[in-house]
């Protein structure tokens, strides 16, 4: 480390005592109250969201940091096929590295590089999932946060003053049909699971079983007036 150097007006300041140590005020983390001095005093489970400078697409990052090093990091992105490929690199580079590197480290993406800037502050400040929880949670609750399918959930909706809305995907899938009542209105929709049915076709189910299983609908989709295929009517 370089030596400190001090400016001739201080040199020549007479010593006052500090009083009282004012240390940091302690956080929650996993269970227990913290008083963080360092990297490694950090612990938890967080997410955080970033866009970048278009606005063209965004990023979540949720990482489970035991100690100061990341064990876990789960990289979803929408919106920028560019982005895509970036998190593929971020997911790889960011477990085994200390939280203070991965917010240092240049993931390309500006989107996934603020996402990291925004989990690094829910994780030093003690706004973490896992605050209140006993020794944290397990590695792997990020599989856990996609549910069954392993799929991020995605909603993309389109509407125009013209024609409408169009529901395309929801939480629950890929949206095949609306329906409508009456007067045109949406009472509800058809889905079709797509990561429990292309799960079901790797374990031996044939395409058209595993099609017609993972078919759902939502609302008052049963009866209704009218049904439409959001991406041809």
């Amino acid at each position: 480390m370089n030596e400190i150097i001090i400016s001739k007006e201080v040199q020549e300041m007479c010593k006052v005592k500090k009083g009282p140590k004012h240390g940091p005020a302690p956080i929650p983390e996993e269970g227990q109250w913290v008083k963080s001095t360092q990297i490694s005093d950090i612990s938890g489970f967080s997410h955080g969201i970033g866009w970048c400078a278009p606005q063209q697409g965004a990023c979540k990052i949720s990482l489970n940091v035991k100690n100061g090093i990341v064990k876990e990091a789960l990289v979803e992105t929408i919106g920028c096929s560019g982005m895509t490929h970036s998190a593929a690199m971020a997911a790889e580079i960011l477990p085994e590295k200390t939280l203070l590197e991965c917010l240092n480290t240049d993931l390309v993406c500006d989107a996934i590089n603020v996402a990291m800037r925004e989990v690094f502050k829910q994780l030093v400040y003690g706004r973490t999932q896992s605050a209140f929880s006993e020794n944290g949670l397990a590695i792997g609750a990020g599989l856990e946060d996609l549910g069954k399918g392993l799929r991020s959930q995605v909603g993309t909706m389109f509407s125009t003053e013209e024609k409408g809305v169009r529901y395309l995907e929801m939480a629950e899938g890929y949206v095949t049909r609306m329906a409508l009542d009456e007067e045109g209105e949406v009472i509800g929709y058809e889905f079709v699971r797509l990561g429990k049915m292309l799960e079901d076709i790797r374990h031996g189910v044939t395409p058209n079983e595993a099609y017609e299983k993972n078919i759902g609908n939502y609302g008052r989709f049963d009866g209704a007036a009218k049904y439409i295929d959001p991406r041809e009517e």
